[in-house]
């Protein structure tokens, strides 16, 4: 594969970066299959891979610490990230230096590694300042036990916001930020994907296939698949709201625009991502190694700009068609006591 700058680090990464969410308990608990998935696309030229402690509750970092162990690790850009809740204390969780400094350590333990190459925030914290963050991954990176910070489905204003902070206080800087991005949740195009551009910093997109909706299994002649994915996020494939029954359109159409270029639905949906250029290296998650091979062949795909117009007529840009897509929700707008009353 031909590799990617990272923003402006300097470190190359692969155009598809392997997410591990889906090994262990919340998709494929066989260690030893994960392993060998994980394995597979090293092999295939993958050299990114991108997990959290909160995936199956750290067993996807101890599933990746196995697949690179020995001299593996050195050959793989590793990423982490912490934010939420890793157990019933209410300071097991968030974006305090308190719990990112005790949070790491548990990474480092869970992966099997002395250092994280690039240890992200998983979602903004609204009682953290971004300096008590920013203060505490700046000292991390100076203690040499990760290399590089970035962001997680941060809104355009804190990326920004972030930015600024770390400039007027010396701190280490995001170099990154991983929003979620497909053909059917393309929000992130209006400010997101701009904001990144302007301040060097990589894309790192999580959900290409917008959570298997554009896998190719979910079709209008077909029942719609089970899914531990369905059973822990449902707003995002419940069939009574609009937004879901608006993607499940869309995918019909995208799945016909892929059949007449000779694509297959998941070739398409990865392309679009990864051709964008804003984008560094898009994030798949394969469960199955059917699913890892149905993806790799996607690096090699670019799409005309006939095809890509035309996906623009089904889904706008900057459209995202069911909201809770967007993975994240300003508590100003979930809050009750929050909003007026």
């Amino acid at each position: 594969m031909e590799m990617r700058v990272l923003g402006t680090t300097g470190v190359r990464v692969s155009p598809l970066c392997l997410g591990a969410m889906m090994f262990g308990s919340w998709g494929n608990p066989d260690h030893k299959d994960s392993v060998r998935i994980i394995g597979r696309a090293l092999d295939a030229g993958i050299n990114f891979i991108d997990t959290a402690d909160v995936y199956s509750g750290g067993e996807s970092e101890e599933i990746v610490g196995k697949a690179l162990a020995g001299d593996r690790r050195e050959h793989v850009v590793l990423a982490t990230k912490a934010h939420g809740a890793m157990g019933d204390d209410v300071n097991e969780r968030g974006n305090s230096r308190r719990w990112l400094v005790r949070e790491c350590e548990n990474s480092l333990r869970r992966l099997g590694t002395d250092y994280i190459d690039l240890y992200q925030i998983h979602r903004p914290d609204p009682s953290a300042d971004i300096d008590e963050t920013l203060g505490a991954l700046t000292d991390l990176i100076r203690a040499g036990k990760i290399l590089y910070a970035g962001s997680s489905t941060f809104p355009a204003s804190q990326i920004v916001e972030a930015q600024w902070a770390a400039e007027r206080r010396g701190r280490e800087r995001f170099v990154c930020e991983q929003p979620p991005y497909s053909i059917l949740v393309r929000g992130v195009e209006a400010e997101v994907l701009p904001a990144c551009r302007r301040y060097g910093m990589g894309v790192i997109p999580w959900s290409p296939l917008a959570g298997g909706w554009l896998s190719g299994r979910y079709r209008k002649d077909a029942d719609l698949p089970a899914s531990t994915r369905a059973e822990r996020i449902p707003q995002r494939f419940d069939m009574s709201l609009p937004g879901n029954q608006a993607k499940l359109e869309a995918t019909e159409k995208l799945a016909q625009l892929a059949e007449e270029a000779g694509l297959s639905l998941i070739h398409l949906a990865l392309a679009f991502v990864i051709n964008h250029p804003a984008v560094t290296s898009a994030i798949i998650g394969p469960r199955t190694m059917d699913h890892l091979e149905s993806q790799l062949g996607a690096a090699d795909v670019v799409l005309t700009a006939d095809i890509l117009d035309k996906i623009d007529e089904i889904v706008p840009p900057g459209i995202t068609l069911n909201p809770p897509d967007r993975g994240y929700e300003p508590p100003a707008l979930t809050n009750p006591a929050l909003r007026r009353r």
